[in-house]
């Protein structure tokens, strides 16, 4: 018999595609779903709506814009700023909890009311600031509750002003995990880490997405066409390295970039083309809805997935990116950070690797995908036959495995 599961998520639903996908997983499997969500930002809230529009769970949203909900906007700033500034004074490991979770979550409270609106068997939830609240709401009810760690939140941040952050996650971890009935993680590397500092190992649930249909990504002629996605257009994710490389790489070729920019950013990155990559055609392109992500990919030769190598994070995650260019039938070219490397070494040409920051390594693989017609049409068949083989959303180490920690718990 089907369960009353809630969802809990700090973000957008259409920037949190895991909780997305447990969402429709567990409707599809015959569970009652509802969503929390919350919503902030005006190009996200028109995603969110169409995405619901598409869904049968029920969602309950958190809406503290500035332009339709001013007062929860200022409220809920000036708590958390009250709240960070306690925390900083007094450390976060000496702070009350109380504080602690309203520092490190702006819409905590705002979130459990939400959570705990509507009778639930159990609750499920993921991203920094509805880690805490999903335990406390599970509390409340009297149900367990499962987290996700899609990343690892207690190293995601190495600037100075993140030192607060991390440790303000590190509190809200040590809080919640104990009384977690499962636990799930974004790669195996961040599982075996919390193994370490914790003494529990997360499920490994990767960022798979559903295979495009076959044949969809035909061998195209002209310029090497590669393509990057993300939340926000910003530095250290590999884009500097890449407009580099193709300027040393001179062989024509595009590159479109899907995110919202960075101003001061995007100039910097067009300022850098003019003067190293003429060559090289920049595209910016607007948020997609995550349902559109794959078909979107499939216009391009290759995808990036270029990650440093701090904080600590960006060297153990596995990024949606990756998992979508395989489900699209293209190929990847990432950095090697050792969560990507280990996963390259099983992918043959379905992924093309290079150190961070080697933009002449990154230079020789587009020069050869460039000039090389027939491994631009291995690698795509490659990356299918990876997608088909293990790296989808349906297989049973993914949605079948999530699917399996919340039977168990409920």
């Amino acid at each position: 018999m089907g369960k009353r599961v809630t969802i809990v998520t700090a973000g957008h639903l259409s920037a949190c595609p895991r909780m997305l996908k447990a969402a429709d997983a567990l409707a599809c499997a015959g569970h009652a779903v509802r969503v929390v969500s919350v919503s902030h930002t005006a190009w996200s809230t028109a995603t969110d709506a169409v995405l619901k529009r598409s869904r049968t769970w029920a969602s309950s949203v958190i809406d503290y814009s500035v332009t339709t909900a001013r007062p929860l906007q200022l409220r809920s700033g000036a708590r958390m700023r009250t709240m960070q500034a306690v925390a900083s004074a007094v450390g976060p490991t000496r702070a009350p909890m109380g504080v602690v979770v309203r520092a490190f979550s702006r819409v905590h409270d705002e979130l459990v009311r939400a959570a705990v609106a509507a009778p639930a068997d159990l609750i499920y939830g993921g991203s920094t600031g509805a880690l805490a609240a999903v335990a406390e709401a599970a509390g409340r009810l009297g149900v367990p509750y499962g987290i996700d760690f899609e990343d690892l939140h207690f190293a995601e941040r190495d600037e100075p002003a993140g030192e607060l952050a991390n440790g303000l996650a590190a509190r809200v971890e040590r809080h919640v995990i104990p009384g977690a009935a499962f636990l799930t993680a974004g790669s195996p590397m961040i599982a075996d880490a919390y193994a370490e500092r914790y003494g529990v190992r997360p499920v490994p649930i990767h960022n798979t997405f559903s295979i495009a249909p076959a044949g969809a990504t035909p061998y195209r002629d002209g310029p090497l066409r590669l393509y990057w996605f993300s939340q926000t257009l910003g530095p250290r994710r590999g884009i500097e390295d890449a407009v580099r490389a193709a300027g040393e790489a001179r062989v024509p070729m595009t590159l479109h970039l899907r995110a919202r920019a960075i101003p001061e950013f995007l100039e910097s990155v067009r300022a850098l083309r003019a003067a190293v990559a003429p060559q090289l055609e920049l595209v910016l392109l607007d948020p997609l809805n995550p349902d559109d992500m794959v078909a979107a990919s499939q216009a391009y030769d290759a995808g990036l997935a270029g990650e440093d190598l701090e904080p600590l994070n960006r060297r153990l995650c596995l990024s949606n990116k990756i998992f979508t260019y395989l489900a699209a039938g293209i190929p990847t070219l990432m950095s090697r950070t050792p969560a990507q490397a280990r996963l390259a070494s099983t992918l043959g040409e379905a992924a093309f690797s290079y150190e961070s920051g080697d933009v002449g390594g990154l230079a020789r693989i587009l020069r050869e995908l460039a000039v090389d017609a027939g491994l631009r049409e291995r690698s795509c068949a490659a990356a299918r036959a990876a997608a088909a083989g293990r790296w989808h959303w349906e297989h049973p180490d993914d949605r079948g495995a999530l699917l399996a920690a919340i039977g168990r718990a409920v």
